[in-house]
């Protein structure tokens, strides 16, 4: 293996490495709240910490299942924008959405294993994308929104 073999395996390794990490950090925000807290709403906006989970489980669901995988949104049973990805069901609770975004992450996971970084998936609807794309697609809506959890988070245990 050539020293550029092996730093694409470091940028591999690192793009998981730091994908995990906000997965993780996302999911650590809901330690600790209650239901009432993870429901509620402190912004004007529909956000609220469960809601964060919810949309970007749907959101690695859209990046894996449909750019990569091929399968559309209708047919994973998604909702079909962004906005609707906030939105809470009666029945949605901090186990069951953390145990959705878990089963999100695990099939995310096996959607790349086999591919490399410079792989054209076709899936998304506005054209072809590599998988490094798609890897840096996610991990800036992951960073993003794991800055707005960290603050309703602070909010919530400040009252």
């Amino acid at each position: 293996m050539g020293s550029f073999d092996v730093l694409l395996e470091d940028e591999r390794t690192q793009l998981d490495a730091f994908v995990e990490e906000y997965r993780s950090t996302l999911e650590a925000t809901l330690e600790g709240v209650t239901e009432e807290q993870a429901r509620r709403r402190l912004v004007s906006s529909a956000t609220t910490l469960l809601g964060l989970l919810k949309h970007v489980t749907w959101m690695q669901r859209v990046w894996f299942e449909e750019c990569i995988g091929g399968t559309s949104r209708r047919e994973l049973g998604l909702v079909q924008s962004p906005d609707e990805s906030f939105m809470l069901a009666a029945d949605d609770t901090i186990a069951s959405v953390t145990t959705a975004h878990r089963e999100a992450c695990a099939t995310a996971r096996a959607a790349v294993a086999e591919l490399s970084l410079d792989a054209v998936v076709t899936g998304h609807r506005t054209g072809p994308r590599t998988v490094r794309w798609v890897y840096l697609q996610v991990l800036r809506e992951l960073a993003h929104h794991c800055g707005h959890a960290d603050i309703l988070r602070e909010q919530l245990l400040a009252d």
